[in-house]
């Protein structure tokens, strides 16, 4: 068999390139080594801007110059890296020497010794990947995020007033409304966010094994640690001044943990849906020129919420594991984060996929009145819990001597299927106030929804 020419391995930089090509921008290798390059150069502009390290300040237009180059990273820089690599079987190393060489493309070759001076590879990773995640949650994941709840709070409120079967354990229940249900949703996840929106995204940049060692002993007379908290920050990171040899990643676990319960929430909407669908609360809006089935012309198949469910199990299983590894690394320093800390993409990809699907999903649904209010109209029984409830109430205010309202109403409507009349009949013979019998008598499972419409109220502060 004739093999096939070089294809990619993971669905993400095949099928599903397009819907997640934003994340490579920072955290493909590529990424990561533009980010380090950018660090490498902005420790020596600092450098030579406060004159440390037998530094001194150099024109505008060379600074000016640098982050350019820096900023312009390509292709170019892609291929000469790998080339570097190839003998200095070192990552950070040949970023070093890419920096360098730049230097002296810009006649700055005086101020090569001060390329990554006084760093240790995780002093530049640890920021690196800081930036890269930052970015790739503002630009990417979060947008995509926010999309979807506000296209589920755009539904919540159209479906504000429609009213709904519960299902509590699978089985009709209180009656609610479609649009307070799907609120819920926007409120859970909305949560998330905020909290997601809270993390601090650490770094440190302290040396080989967080003392300032070298550099006390290059100049002893600097206060280094200020130097280190103004750099990180200048970056536009939070500074960790208490470290080992690397971040402790625990910023990390704390992302990707919030991320992996915003998904459950999602896979919990998914699911929820597609239910949904199932039993006809909503229907599906055909989509043109589009297959639902190989050979059963006539379905609509709601893969969109089934491939999100995929996606986030599959995301959640990356950064489960990413939350669990990166907090643990032996003494001072360890290497499982190095290899783990590459997969950062992929588990933030699948939720990017998801997120794209539900979103779709979403777009591709109606509810349909119609099965909702005949779902309603076969299920009166389920006002025997707003008739129980009221007969205790009235025993309490001494209008009524009924024994065990609950008794009485479970014998009534347990495992039977009762219509209008017969509560109708029922509740007229009952012992109670007036008052009271006619709001029971005025009640269907349409409109016995309690606040669920008023609920909604608490989106919008």
């Amino acid at each position: 068999m004739t093999p096939l020419p070089p294809q990619p391995l993971s669905p993400l930089d095949g099928r599903y390139r397009a819907q997640v090509a934003g994340l490579g921008d920072t955290l493909s290798e590529a990424g990561l080594n533009k980010a380090r390059v950018h660090v490498e150069v902005e420790w020596l502009v600092y450098l030579t801007q406060h004159a440390l390290l037998g530094g001194a300040p150099i024109a505008d237009e060379q600074v000016a110059a640098l982050r350019e180059w820096a900023a312009g990273f390509g292709q170019a820089e892609i291929d000469e890296l790998a080339e570097t690599e190839r003998t200095t079987q070192h990552d950070v190393k040949a970023v070093e020497y890419l920096v360098r060489g730049q230097l002296e493309r810009q006649g700055l070759s005086h101020l090569a010794e001060l390329t990554h001076v006084c760093c240790t590879s995780e002093d530049i990773n640890n920021l690196s990947y800081a930036l890269t995640v930052k970015q790739a949650i503002a630009d990417v994941w979060r947008p995509r995020f926010e999309k979807v709840i506000g296209e589920l709070a755009r539904q919540a409120e159209q479906y504000r007033e429609l009213p709904m079967m519960s299902r509590t354990h699978g089985q009709p229940a209180t009656p609610t409304t479609l649009g307070k249900e799907l609120a819920v949703f926007v409120h859970r996840l909305e949560r998330q966010l905020n909290q997601i929106d809270d993390i601090e995204y650490l770094g440190k940049f302290s040396g080989a094994t967080g003392t300032f060692a070298a550099h006390l002993a290059a100049d002893p007379d600097t206060d280094w640690t200020r130097v280190s908290q103004e750099f990180v920050e200048g970056l536009g990171l939070d500074w960790n001044p208490l470290t080992t040899q690397i971040e402790s990643h625990d910023w990390q676990s704390e992302l990707y943990t919030r991320i992996a319960h915003a998904n459950r929430i999602l896979h919990n909407l998914a699911t929820d849906i597609w239910s949904y669908i199932s039993i006809g609360y909503f229907r599906q809006i055909p989509v043109a020129g589009a297959t639902g089935s190989s050979t059963m012309p006539h379905k609509v198949n709601p893969i969109r919420f089934e491939n999100a469910e995929a996606n986030l199990e599959l995301s959640n299983a990356i950064l489960d594991s990413l939350a669990a590894t990166l907090v643990t690394s032996r003494w001072q320093r360890d290497l499982t984060d190095s290899s783990a800390q590459r997969n950062i993409g992929v588990g933030l990809g699948h939720s990017v996929l998801a997120l794209d699907n539900i979103l779709k999903g979403l777009g591709q649904i109606d509810a349909a009145p119609e099965v909702l209010a005949a779902d309603l109209d076969a299920n009166w029984e389920v006002l025997g819990e707003a008739i129980q409830t009221v007969i205790r109430a009235e025993v309490t205010a001494g209008r009524s001597t009924i024994a065990d309202p609950y008794a009485v109403l479970k014998e009534l409507t347990r495992d039977r299927r009762i219509g209008q009349a017969e509560l109708v009949e029922f509740v007229e013979g009952l012992e109670i106030g007036n008052a009271a019998k006619q709001r029971l008598l005025a009640l269907t499972p349409a409109t016995y929804i309690g606040d669920a419409v008023r609920l909604l109220d608490f989106l919008q502060r």
